[in-house]
């Protein structure tokens, strides 16, 4: 994707459409700032995905988002495997992805555990250390074939 400012702009403009996922102002705010210096994956205005590279051998998807009215159509599913082809020609070994817990209810968060789920993820560990015993955080990884 293009320069930092077109990365906060998308990031800001997407997630501002995602309150369901999104709610948190001062959360969308860091992503905003964060996402800037951050890899970063589009399609056209509809999503992206940005990535935290924290070791040689692993990485995070640190955020995506993909427009209410164009989910479910492969964009999602498109962000991630460039995401990953990414990170396996810098010969990165795991990838984590952190969402809200199966112990605070949510249809919308268990709609995205399905989809990463359904792309590989495994469910590893629920902490509420991350975000507060109101948010429960599911770290679910995924070990990247070379």
């Amino acid at each position: 994707m293009d320069g930092p400012e077109q990365r906060s702009d998308l990031c800001r403009e997407i997630l501002t459409a995602l309150p369901a996922w999104f709610g948190i102002e001062e959360a969308v705010q860091r992503y905003v700032r964060e996402v800037a210096d951050l890899p970063t994956f589009a399609v056209q205005r509809d999503g992206f995905l940005a990535l935290k590279l924290h070791t040689d051998a692993a990485a995070e998807v640190y955020v995506m988002g993909v427009r209410a009215e164009r989910q479910r159509r492969g964009i999602g599913t498109a962000l991630l495997e460039s995401a990953e082809a990414f990170l396996r020609e810098h010969g990165v070994e795991y990838l984590q992805v952190k969402t809200l817990g199966p112990s605070h209810p949510s249809r919308n968060y268990a709609a995205t555990r399905r989809f990463y789920a359904a792309r590989g993820f495994r469910p590893l560990e629920e902490l509420t250390a991350i975000w507060g015993e109101e948010n429960p955080c599911l770290i679910m990884v995924k070990r990247l074939e070379p």
